[in-house]
């Protein structure tokens, strides 16, 4: 009887080294999970629009993940892998169309539609902390891929719109936008470790969190930041409170996911989305 409990146990156990993958979408703004074909002497080296992507244990192999840009052209992409002790070879996947739907807000704060000087020379000097948490790359084994949401409410704003502020084109959505009162709590959708935290002029009080291999969520317009730069945080911990610092209409929080230094679609990596209205899913 216990050998057969034993064999049972064996049996159900989750395979050894395999990771929980995100949805593959293979369009701009998704991600695509991609087979990764040759000798398995160890993970490989996977690079993709010139920058280290992220690869992890699956089953009997390994998988790419590749984050792909919203402006990235449909049709065939490229990317290169190498298996230790072996050469960089070329392989290819299919990226498909996506169309995304438009959306327009007024914001009273011309300030914030039209910076004057003194505002772009301080958004010069937030750009490039930005960026460089954004491109973040920690060289890890494990990387956690199955999130939770960091407040479970309703999306209020969808990923990849294209943006109109005052009638003025902006650069596509790149988060989701989740309600919440302001002092919600905001919790870690996954294990990472704090990179960068600040109050910047259109993002307002933001962390950057790591969660490897260039997978990073950024989390924007807080009232409140809970952390501090080189924390480790678990799945649930408390990484701030919502506000409406920044360029708002009113208190929310804006959650980004980059991958590969690429702005995908967070909902792609969630376990439950269920709190987020579906149908919106659908539009975009």
């Amino acid at each position: 009887m216990n050998r057969m409990l034993l064999l049972l146990v064996l049996a159900l156990a989750p395979v050894l080294g395999a990771a929980e993958l995100p949805r593959h979408m293979p369009v701009p703004g998704g991600v695509a999970v991609v087979d990764l074909p040759g000798d398995h002497g160890g993970r490989p080296e996977v690079r993709y629009r010139d920058r280290d992507a992220l690869v992890v244990a699956h089953e009997d192999g390994y998988r790419a993940l590749l984050g792909i840009p919203l402006s990235a052209d449909t049709g065939e992409h490229e990317f290169r892998v190498r298996f230790p002790e072996g050469d960089w070879q070329t392989e290819r996947f299919q990226v498909d169309a996506k169309e995304y739907a438009e959306s327009r807000i007024t914001i009273a704060d011309e300030r914030m539609v039209t910076p004057d000087a003194e505002a772009l020379e301080r958004i010069g000097r937030e750009r490039p902390i930005i960026r460089n948490a954004l491109a973040h790359h920690s060289d890890v084994d494990e990387v956690p891929l199955a999130f939770q949401l960091p407040v479970k409410d309703r999306q209020t704003s969808a990923f990849g719109l294209q943006r109109y502020i005052n009638d003025q084109r902006r650069n596509p959505h790149s988060g989701v936008d989740i309600a919440g009162a302001t002092g919600t709590s905001i919790k870690a959708p996954a294990p990472g470790k704090v990179i960068e935290a600040g109050h910047y002029y259109f993002n307002g009080k933001t962390v950057f969190l790591d969660h490897g291999q260039g997978l990073i969520s950024m989390f924007s317009h807080m009232d409140e930041i809970s952390v501090e730069v080189g924390d480790t945080l678990e799945t649930g911990d408390l990484v701030g409170k919502i506000g409406m610092t920044g360029r708002v209409t009113g208190p929310h929080l804006h959650w980004s996911v980059s991958l590969g230094n690429t702005m995908v679609n967070p909902r792609y990596f969630l376990v439950d989305e269920s709190p987020l209205d579906a149908k919106r899913e659908e539009a975009e």
